[in-house]
C-alpha cells in the first residue's frame, strides 16, 4: 500500500514538485506498475483456481445428487420384489434401509458440496471485481505515466532553458558587444587607410607617366622644328 500512496500523491501533485520530492518519479512509477502487474497475475492466478473448485464441486452436486438418486431407486425395487415374492422380505429391508442410508449421505454430501459451491461462486464474484479494479488502476498509472514521463521532460527543458538565462551576465555581454564593435571601427579605420595609401600610390605614379609623356612631346616638337629649318620650311605664321 506504500507504493501506491507514493504514486497517488504524484497524481495529485504538480510535476516539478513531485520531482523535487522524489529522488527518480518515473522509476519509482515504473516499478509501482510492475508490482500492480504481479498482484494482478496471482489475482488472476487465484481466480482461476476458484473457478475450477466451483466446478468441481458443481459437478460434486450433481454426482451426489445422482447416487442419492440411485440409492433411492434401489430401495424402491428391492421392497417390489420382496412384494412380488422374488425376494426374502426381512433381506429386503434390511438392504432397503441400507439403500436409504447411503441415499441420506450422499444427499449430506450433495448439501456441503452445494454449500461450497456457493461460497467459491461468492470468492470468485469478489476476486473478479478486484481483479477488474485492479486492472483499471494499472491502465490509470500507465497513461498517468505517459503523462508524467512528458511534463518531467517539458519541466527539465524548461529548467535548463532558464538556468542559462539566469547565468547571462547582461554587464559582460554589453561590454563584449562594445569592444567588438570597437574593434571593428578600428579595422574599417585601417582598411580605409590602406585604401587611401594605395590612392596615392597610384596618383604619382600618373603624374610621373604624365610628366614623362609631356617631355617625351617637347623633345619631338623640337626635332620636327630643327628638320623643317633644315629643309627651308617655314612656320606659317612667317
Amino acid at each position: 500500500m506504500n507504493i501506491f500512496s507514493r504514486l497517488f500523491k504524484i497524481g495529485q501533485s504538480e510535476a516539478h514538485a513531485a520531482i523535487d520530492k522524489l529522488e527518480d518519479p518515473i522509476k519509482l512509477t515504473e516499478q509501482g506498475i510492475r508490482d500492480m502487474k504481479n498482484d494482478l497475475d496471482k489475482s488472476l492466478q487465484a481466480l482461476a483456481e476458484l473457478k475450477a473448485m466451483a466446478i468441481r464441486a458443481r459437478k460434486d452436486v450433481d454426482t451426489y445428487k445422482s447416487k442419492s438418486s440411485d440409492y433411492e431407486q434401489k430401495a424402491i425395487l428391492l421392497l417390489k420384489r420382496a412384494q412380488s415374492g422374488d425376494l426374502d422380505e426381512a433381506e429386503a429391508d434390511r438392504l432397503a434401509t441400507e439403500a436409504l442410508v447411503q441415499k441420506e449421505e450422499n444427499m449430506k454430501h450433495a448439501a456441503r458440496a452445494l454449500g461450497e459451491k456457493q461460497k467459491y461462486e461468492e470468492s470468485i464474484e469478489k476476486m473478479d471485481s478486484n481483479v477488474k479494479r485492479l486492472k483499471s488502476t494499472i491502465s490509470k498509472w500507465e497513461n498517468e505515466l505517459k503523462t508524467l514521463k512528458a511534463r518531467v521532460k517539458v519541466s527539465n527543458a524548461t529548467k535548463t532553458i532558464n538556468k542559462q538565462m539566469a547565468q547571462i551576465d547582461s554587464t559582460n555581454t554589453i561590454s563584449m558587444l562594445e569592444r567588438m564593435k570597437e574593434k571593428v571601427d578600428k579595422d574599417e579605420a585601417l582598411a580605409e587607410a590602406y585604401g587611401d595609401i594605395a590612392q596615392e600610390s597610384r596618383s604619382v605614379d600618373e603624374e610621373i607617366e604624365k610628366t614623362l609623356a609631356e617631355t617625351g612631346t617637347t623633345e619631338k616638337a623640337e626635332e620636327l622644328a630643327k628638320l623643317k629649318e633644315k629643309l627651308g620650311i617655314k612656320k606659317n605664321e612667317e
